[in-house]
């Protein structure tokens, strides 16, 4: 079970949630990189979708979604790319966002804008 204490403003992410689930899983810090290509664009709202598609493509490992995500923390090179970054964010959930926080840091590993982490929580895991 999971209870939503939604943000008192239009917002993507929720003040507070409550859990109760059986799994926690700990994303590590992902950044915009394709797995594919081992590239980083330089936009930040490419690399914003990019760590978007990592991170549910390590949620779906169990059979998880976005939905699944209870706390994210973001870690920006400027802070001034956060109304772009928090666009791209917003586009991966629906109205039932996540607790965040996102702070300005002096750099990001291979030159990322970009970086998040998470956590998700569930009653059941399939491999």
């Amino acid at each position: 079970m999971k209870k939503i204490i939604p943000f008192p403003w239009d917002f993507p992410l929720s003040q507070a949630i409550i859990h109760d689930e059986k799994y926690t899983m700990e994303i590590s810090g992902l950044i915009g990189m394709n797995p594919n290509t081992k590239k980083l664009e330089d936009w930040i709202s490419w690399q914003t979708h990019q760590v978007m598609k990592n991170i549910l493509s390590t949620l779906e490992k169990v059979w998880w979604d976005m939905q699944n995500i209870t706390k994210a923390r973001i870690f920006l090179v400027d802070m001034n790319d956060y109304a772009e970054m928090n666009e791209v964010y917003a586009s991966y959930f629906s109205d039932q966002y996540p607790t965040r926080f996102a702070l300005e840091v002096s750099a990001l590993p291979a030159g990322a804008l970009v970086e998040i982490e998470c956590t998700a929580a569930w009653n059941t895991i399939n491999s």
